[in-house]
């Protein structure tokens, strides 16, 4: 059934859909709709479920371990300061390889004090061993929850997932979803099924003990396989998606990308503007393409260098700064290429940090740099910001 709803609604009724029995819930802007409704859906008897309040998000995060531990699905709701908090728990969690899963509206860090929306809260916890899959549409926000679900409780996966949603251009703002229905969602996604021995106080367990020298690494060397092997799990689980429902999702979507000289990298919602720039450059005549990062983790290499093939350049356009170098998918990008045979000269450019919109003409000037840089061939200034007062920082 269609329906015109926010972002953040699209999260919490995706999540309602998969059924999780435990929900902790600490309000963060602009993530806090989620856990408003998902009360609801509880109150009203829509969800069976355990709705907890907890007095912040570290708690939250440590809610659904816990629960998580006993055998349940759990899910929770955050962004930016709150995901930061949750840090320490975040690397346990997938540690102990528990398939929580977790909305993250995303939000720029403190300081100074904003609540509009970047990257750079979720590319601080890169490393920390979950999944990551970025929602351009509301759509995708819904239909991501209920996918990573599927991809984190795989028994060769069984890793925590985060999915996000940019805040306010996402998470406030209303577009048509099509919502599938209860019975569809319990076809697709069957009911949880740990595969380890829960905690119990009858019969008592150890979880997340403690790992001497000579058997940390081994517990390391398993998630990075898990990682892995998520890539294709992904894939599979995208395609049975796609086979139910009708909707088409890529670790890496390409847009007019096949005789593309010039390609534009991005995640999230700016890339329907960036879509739009494309077709207006094309109509000049320009050779330019977009490819779209759906799934940030595991990192989708072979796919981007497949999608970038023929090439000349790649522009990659990211919303959020890893101070001291770039950006952080641009890191990403330059790694996945460093012993390819074929590679495109890598532009990095910063944009749209602290809710900053993208506009069709910042991209128009991503391009017209591009093409300065591919009648040289040489990447002078690999890293760029635009659309920023130069002239006002001292």
């Amino acid at each position: 059934m269609k329906q015109v709803i926010e972002g953040n609604q699209a999260v919490a009724i995706g999540a309602k859909l998969c059924r999780p029995k435990v929900i902790a819930s600490y309000p963060i802007t602009p993530s806090t709709h989620i856990p408003e409704l998902i009360s609801e859906f509880v109150a009203n008897g829509e969800l069976d479920a355990e709705f907890i309040n907890v007095e912040s998000e570290h708690s939250a995060i440590s809610a659904c371990l816990g629960a998580q531990a006993t055998g349940v699905r759990t899910f929770t709701a955050t962004g930016s300061q709150g995901l930061a908090l949750m840090h320490e728990i975040l690397y346990v969690a997938a540690g102990m390889r528990l398939p929580i899963v977790i909305s993250v509206a995303n939000r720029s860090l403190s300081a100074p004090l904003n609540i509009w929306g970047d990257n750079c809260d979720t590319m601080a916890e890169r490393d920390s061993g979950w999944l990551q899959f970025h929602s351009e549409r509301n759509q995708d926000a819904l239909d991501l929850v209920i996918q990573a679900y599927k991809i984190a409780e795989n028994k060769e996966v069984l890793l925590p997932a985060m999915v996000t949603i940019d805040a306010y251009s996402l998470t406030h703002t209303y577009e048509i979803v099509d919502v599938p229905s209860q019975e569809e969602v319990d076809a697709f996604l069957p009911g949880y099924k740990p595969l380890h021995a829960c905690l119990d106080p009858e019969n008592p367990i150890t979880q997340g003990a403690c790992a001497m020298p000579e058997d940390y690494m081994e517990f390391k060397y398993a998630q990075q396989k898990a990682m892995q092997t998520a890539e294709k799990v992904v894939d599979d689980v995208f395609e049975e998606f796609e086979n139910k429902f009708g909707r088409k999702y890529r670790k890496i979507e390409p847009y007019r990308t096949d005789d593309a000289e010039i390609i534009l990298l991005t995640m999230g919602s700016m890339t329907g503007t960036a879509r739009e720039a494309v077709d207006k450059l094309r109509e000049r005549g320009t050779k330019v393409g977009l490819a779209k990062i759906t799934v940030f983790r595991p990192f989708p290499k072979k796919e981007l260098i497949t999608v970038t093939k023929g090439a000349n350049l790649l522009a990659v356009i990211d919303r959020n700064i890893s101070l001291g170098l770039g950006g952080a998918t641009f890191a990403d990008v330059s790694s996945a290429y460093i012993n390819a045979a074929d590679r495109p000269l890598i532009l990095n450019t910063i944009l749209g940090l602290g809710g900053r919109d993208p506009t069709v003409e910042n991209f128009c000037e991503i391009v017209d740099r591009s093409k300065e840089v591919m009648k040289t061939g040489k990447v002078e200034r690999p890293v760029e910001w635009i659309n920023v007062r130069k002239e006002d920082v001292t």
